[in-house]
């Protein structure tokens, strides 16, 4: 059984969390978001979260939590036309990004990450999670639960990767210790408990390999099997 499904998740809190990304958001979200607060705030440059998918984004690719499809618009995947399969909660989110990334004719999915993925076809040899984790109203170890859960998605070999801000072990300025408290007590971030260490922990718990970069608040990580 997935274990996910034992994690019990008030609808207000998984509403709070996604409250935020409506059209109208999602309108100002690369410029706001990916550009002012990750320089400003977050001191973590979209421009190293764009090299982390450089790095490990391969040519069968599964992404969750896809924003605006930002990073997969701007990576270089290893072929022309890549399998790309995108997963979202957000009816909206997953419109924008099926549009922009039209040219690689991207399957999409409306499930919820919380619960089993139900997916057509072979496993991936990558997955993309990048600003999913910070998102999810649980602690580090619960999260780490997910991890679990997808690296079933992942053929040998395969990676998971992403980016999420922590609260613990990482350098904060009063802005952003700030932002992190209006952030968690309206529902946006459920990440107090998030520290570097933890984070580290659930990686290497459930990859063979795995590696966790620092950036100001924001944590660069991947796991391979």
């Amino acid at each position: 059984m997935n274990e996910t499904a034992n994690i019990e998740v008030s609808p207000r809190r998984l509403w709070a969390s996604q409250a935020l990304y409506t059209k109208g958001f999602f309108a100002i979200y690369d410029r706001l978001a990916l550009g002012l607060m990750s320089r400003l705030i977050w001191n973590c440059p979209s421009d190293n979260v764009l090299e982390l998918y450089n790095q490990h984004v391969s040519a069968n690719h599964l992404d969750i939590g896809v924003g605006t499809g930002y990073f997969l618009d701007r990576c270089t995947f290893p072929v022309p036309n890549p399998r790309l399969v995108l997963v979202d909660l957000k009816h909206n989110s997953l419109t924008i990004a099926r549009k922009k990334l039209a040219r690689y004719s991207p399957l999409t999915y409306c499930q919820n990450a919380l619960e089993p993925l139900e997916i057509d076809g072979p496993p991936f040899d990558s997955i993309g999670i990048n600003y999913l984790l910070h998102c999810l109203p649980f602690t580090m170890q619960a999260k780490g639960i997910i991890l679990k859960d997808l690296r079933a998605l992942l053929n040998p070999g395969g990676v998971l990767f992403g980016t999420t801000f922590l609260y613990g072990g990482v350098k904060r300025s009063l802005l952003a210790t700030s932002f992190f408290y209006w952030c968690n007590l309206l529902g946006i971030m459920t990440n107090k408990q998030d520290d570097v260490e933890g984070l580290k922990q659930s990686l290497a718990r459930h990859f063979t390999e795995s590696n966790v970069e620092i950036v100001g608040c924001g944590a660069l990580f991947w796991g391979r099997l």
